[in-house]
């Protein structure tokens, strides 16, 4: 534990950051896994409607520096050919 009174400020900002990031990060994989399922079940349209949350979700997470911007664009990269190859 913190012993100034600064690092317990820190520490507390730190938790707050945690459970703000942790719930966008849950939120784009929820958005990841459906547009998934949709992928497989061959809903192209609800896949690329739930794709394009996810990339919207995915870009902010990424601009508000939740996610690194290479992280994000391999993410992004990964679901689209996932899409793509299961569309056939």
């Amino acid at each position: 534990m913190p012993t100034q009174r600064a690092a317990f400020k820190a520490l507390r900002q730190a938790k707050k950051r945690t459970l703000r990031n942790l719930k966008v990060k849950t939120e784009i994989n929820k958005l990841l896994k459906s547009a998934r399922k949709s992928a497989v079940a061959k809903k192209i349209d609800e896949a690329g409607d739930t794709a394009k949350k996810a990339i919207k979700a995915i870009d902010r997470a990424a601009q508000k520096k939740i996610l690194k911007k290479n992280t994000a664009a391999r993410i992004k990269s990964r679901l689209l050919i996932y899409i793509k190859k299961n569309a056939k």
